[in-house]
């Protein structure tokens, strides 16, 4: 089960250079459900993501889905990443410790989405979505918002595209 929050930041922390960090490239298959490619440094991994099933409460602060990860073997990665719907996705994520179990995963975009910045936190269960306080380096929860959604963003050509985009930025309660 993944619970997270997603936020934009105001500034980028200091001394970032001082945490650990992957680089990463995905790509996805499929959108609904999410079947999504990733090399995060050298390990190769598949990633099923779905809502379908789940039993979410009405009132929830935090986006929630099941998981699966599976490994990849490198040769296995580039075949279907040349599969895959959308452009690929570059980023480096820096691990930002917040206490003993929690990290800030801060993506800084490479590429065609060179410029967009934002931070995720896992949870272990909506109490503590629900009850995390944002650093004062965070602007806004965009939690709900489908624009900070990787899978979304690959089927932009570039922030251009995506800052043009008119349509609604709100999730629906649809199921993925």
């Amino acid at each position: 089960m993944e619970i997270e929050r997603k936020f934009t930041i105001k500034k980028l922390p200091e001394n970032l250079e001082q945490y650990e960090k992957k680089e990463i490239e995905q790509a996805y298959l499929c959108n609904k459900p999410t079947i999504r490619i990733r090399k995060s440094n050298e390990q190769y991994i598949l990633t099923y993501k779905s809502r379908i099933g789940l039993d979410l409460p009405e009132t929830i602060t935090s986006r929630t889905c099941e998981e699966v990860e599976l490994p990849l073997s490198e040769k296995a990665y580039k075949h279907l990443k040349e599969k895959s719907d959308g452009n690929v996705i570059s980023k480096t994520r820096y691990l930002i410790p917040i206490d003993e179990t929690h990290k800030i995963e801060l993506d800084v975009f490479h590429g065609y989405l060179e410029g967009l910045i934002f931070a995720e936190v896992e949870f272990a269960n909506e109490e503590e979505s629900a009850s995390y306080q944002m650093p004062d380096w965070f602007l806004e929860d965009v939690t709900f918002d489908k624009r900070y959604r990787n899978s979304f963003l690959s089927q932009f050509s570039g922030l251009e595209e995506l800052r043009a985009w008119k349509g609604n930025p709100l999730e629906t309660n649809e199921q993925d």
